[in-house]
């Protein structure tokens, strides 16, 4: 199985009210977070999962707790706290892309501390890392020092998704990532965190740079000018996005993220080593793979992340 570890939230999405009345505002609440959805999108393509995250004891954690019970994620990894369920208020852009603001100070799924992370057994294949949980106190330290042990005994995959909402300072953000590369055997990254972090520096050198440390792989996701994948044996290259008829982008990245897992697992391969092996022709096939599903998710309005069945191959 595999062990996703981050925030759980409620995406609030504002819809139109047709009094016109600026008195009344309409919300669309969906279950997200970058980690949460990537848990619920690999039980969607078959794979047996985790979620390793503080959940608050109020109605919307259980809400969330409910969710993950639905889509058949694992839910002993979870820690209850007595504090309130992070809140992330969505605008979206002209083109289908998501604006964050979030309201998680104090929140439940930033209260995790080294000693609530487990104990993992041999069960547990590889764990994810991702999102805004690994800047923010204390459960950055805690998911940090669990990346740390588990590095070289696992498959460790990671994707900054950086947001600035819930920590502002790029420079925590650029020291934390630092830190994180150097640990991970696989990397998804889209080109907007890229910016965000390395302004006016050229992808293709950052992520070499990361390559020069345990990492194999390196996504790097493009959006409508699909995704680029840069490999310690065999080099890089890109391939198209899939044409869609766009909703939006919610939830499109962590399907990204969902999918490389669930190739990797389906082919037997989601193993330290398996990653290290892996030829051109299986690299090209995870990625395009990838690619297909995140597409899906952007035929969708939110995070409604694909089936197994709906991909063929």
């Amino acid at each position: 199985m595999y062990l996703v570890c981050g925030e759980a939230l409620f995406d609030f999405f504002s819809q139109e009210d047709a009094s016109g009345q600026a008195s009344k505002v309409n919300f669309k609440a969906i279950a997200g977070g970058s980690p949460f959805n990537v848990a619920v999108g690999l039980r969607r393509l078959g794979i047996e999962v985790g979620l390793l995250a503080g959940l608050s004891s109020d109605y919307l954690g259980q809400r969330l707790r409910q969710v993950l019970r639905d889509e058949g994620v694992r839910d002993d990894y979870l820690v209850e706290f007595a504090a309130p369920t992070t809140l992330a208020m969505v605008a979206l852009g002209a083109n289908g892309s998501p604006h964050y603001s979030f309201r998680g100070e104090g929140c439940a799924d930033r209260q995790l501390q080294l000693g609530h992370l487990p104990v993992l057994d041999a069960q547990v294949r590889g764990l994810h890392f991702g999102s805004f949980s690994l800047v923010v106190q204390p459960v950055a330290d805690s998911l940090l020092a669990l990346l740390r042990r588990e590095s070289g005994q696992r498959l460790i995959s990671l994707d900054p998704n950086v947001r600035l909402n819930p920590e502002p300072d790029i420079e925590v953000w650029r020291q934390r990532v630092a830190e994180l590369v150097q640990h991970a055997d696989l990397i998804k990254v889209s080109d907007e965190d890229l910016h965000l972090l390395y302004p006016g520096q050229a992808p293709e050198s950052v992520l070499q740079g990361w390559l020069q440390y345990r990492c194999q792989l390196i996504f790097l996701t493009r959006g409508g000018q699909g995704a680029t994948v840069f490999s310690r044996q065999h080099g890089s290259w890109s391939a198209p996005a899939v044409p869609v008829v766009m909703a939006d982008t919610v939830g499109a990245g962590d399907t990204f993220q969902a999918a490389l897992i669930a190739w990797l697992t389906e082919q037997q391969l989601d193993s330290v080593d398996g990653v290290q092996g892996l030829a051109r022709e299986q690299i090209d096939a995870m990625l395009r793979f990838a690619i297909r599903a995140a597409a899906l998710t952007c035929s969708k309005t939110g995070p409604d992340l694909p089936y197994r069945q709906q991909l063929p191959g």
